[in-house]
């Protein structure tokens, strides 16, 4: 018996017509696969940096006004409680770094930390405007150490030593050294960064392309 089925001219317009579809469809799919693989870049801050600049702007008035206020109304090293017995306002100057390393020297230091002081906040301002727009969180760090770093540096100038009235301790058993609202933002920053490369730079770089 012939077979009706292979010469049947419809079965043949299906088979040219589901070709035809088959064709049609895989350069579309072809294309379309490595648009789904493409990662958008980072954007570098740029003149989006001014952001951060502002924010650097308010800690360092904030400071400056903290401090101010500390000179105007403290007596030297006579504490005014706070907290009892965790927090004092007290009045301290210090003449060297963090925790008064080397403020006991002859006054060389002031030049020394002020320079380094100056180094750092212009090496912030130029890293601020390229670093990545998208991190968010290490922009913010990096504000606040830059207003933290120039709060501490006008002191310097200014007056050759650093303005401190925080002081945070237990009764008369722990203290803790003295510091100020520029100390604070510059720990806090540096913190933020610390989580910021443990954290949060693998995945951004995993997600955008440099």
């Amino acid at each position: 018996m012939p077979n009706t089925a292979g010469n049947n001219p419809g079965n043949n317009l299906d088979n040219g017509s589901n070709g035809l579809a088959d064709k049609a469809v895989a350069p579309a799919y072809a294309t379309a696969s490595p648009s789904l693989t493409k990662r958008p870049k980072l954007i570098p801050n740029r003149q989006h940096a001014l952001l951060w600049y502002v924010l650097s702007l308010v800690v360092i008035g904030l400071d400056q006004w903290t401090k101010w206020l500390a000179e105007l109304k403290l007596n030297f090293h006579e504490p005014v409680a706070v907290i009892e017995p965790i927090l004092n306002w007290t009045l301290a100057y210090n003449y060297g770094a963090a925790f008064s390393f080397l403020a006991d020297q002859g006054g060389w230091q002031k030049w020394f930390f002020a320079g380094l002081s100056l180094a750092m906040s212009l090496f912030l301002v130029i890293y601020l405007t390229r670093a990545p727009r998208q991190a968010k969180l290490l922009n913010v760090g990096l504000a606040l150490i830059l207003g933290g770093a120039i709060g501490n540096l006008i002191d310097r100038v200014r007056i050759g030593k650093v303005i401190d009235f925080i002081h945070v301790h237990y009764a008369d058993v722990w203290h803790y050294p003295i510091f100020n609202v520029a100390d604070i933002a510059i720990c806090t920053g540096v913190a933020i960064v610390v989580i910021d490369m443990l954290f949060l730079e693998g995945k951004r770089n995993a997600k955008f392309q440099a």
